[in-house]
């Protein structure tokens, strides 16, 4: 298999993986190439936040500022399945009503949804609408806000993937993804998580923007730390409420450095 095929089997599985988007028929579907995918990861985030600016453009322009941050945020909850959102929900529910590893990991593990998680996912959707209706009123940064966004909030969890180990001793769908990949998977996708941000810098001549890397960087470490000390590790419901928070925290961080700037 030459090296430019390989590499399109493993964007397709990420794109498989971690969306709702159909794979080409050739590809054949690799547990090994799931933790090589994460290379791409960010990449994903490129086409999701570029699909949710597109839909906010048009219903910008159809209708109103409000109905088409809410479309945007539709859209991609739709190319992604809620993917992420779900991995926060489980986290929410896990976390707020276990107080032991055990019990954590099973509450997280069970598919019903609980009292946190619904107010867990109520909260973050109502803030991330909020935020983003803020940044909405530069319309000419929407799009690039939100390219930035997503791509940056999924390099995150890939840096948990290496800091810390796999918290489950079970096997589980996101078990592949938790082996620790080879360092050019991480480097690929630090190339393909920062670049939108250089993107706006440049566009927007604001260098300070740089510093969401920082920011979201902090907020993976707490949350790094934090289930660390409660389960030991890591799930993949904790690498999708990382994404989370990260995107949230990100374009906190955007409208308050241009509250001020």
């Amino acid at each position: 298999m030459s090296y430019l095929h390989h590499q399109l089997d493993l964007f397709f599985t990420a794109l498989q993986f971690y969306t709702r988007l159909p794979a080409p028929r050739w590809l054949v579907y690799r547990p090994e190439n799931l933790s090589l995918a994460t290379a791409y990861l960010p990449f994903v985030g490129w086409i999701v936040g570029f699909t949710a600016g597109a839909v906010w453009w048009a219903a910008d322009y159809l209708t109103n500022s409000s109905i088409a941050v809410l479309c945007s945020m539709v859209i991609s909850i739709l190319l992604t399945g809620a993917f992420h959102e779900d991995g926060f929900a489980d986290v929410c529910d896990g976390f707020g009503g276990g107080w032991t590893r055990e019990k954590i990991l099973e509450i997280m593990k069970d598919s019903r949804v609980g009292t946190y998680a619904s107010v867990g996912l109520i909260l973050i959707l109502a803030l991330k609408f909020a935020l983003l209706q803020s940044i909405a009123g530069r319309e000419s940064s929407m799009i690039g806000m939100l390219v930035g966004g997503h791509a940056l909030s999924r390099l995150m969890p890939v840096f948990v993937i290496y800091m810390l180990p796999y918290a489950r001793d079970t096997n589980s769908k996101a078990k592949p993804v938790a082996e620790k990949p080879p360092f050019w998977v991480l480097v690929s996708a630090i190339a393909f998580g920062i670049l939108p941000l250089f993107g706006m810098v440049v566009y927007l001549r604001q260098l300070q923007l740089l510093a969401g890397i920082l920011v979201l960087g902090l907020v993976t470490i707490l949350l790094s730390r934090y289930f660390k000390k409660w389960i030991g590790g890591y799930t993949g419901d904790c690498l999708g409420a990382i994404q989370q928070v990260c995107e949230v925290a990100f374009y906190f961080f955007v409208v308050v450095l241009w509250k001020f700037i």
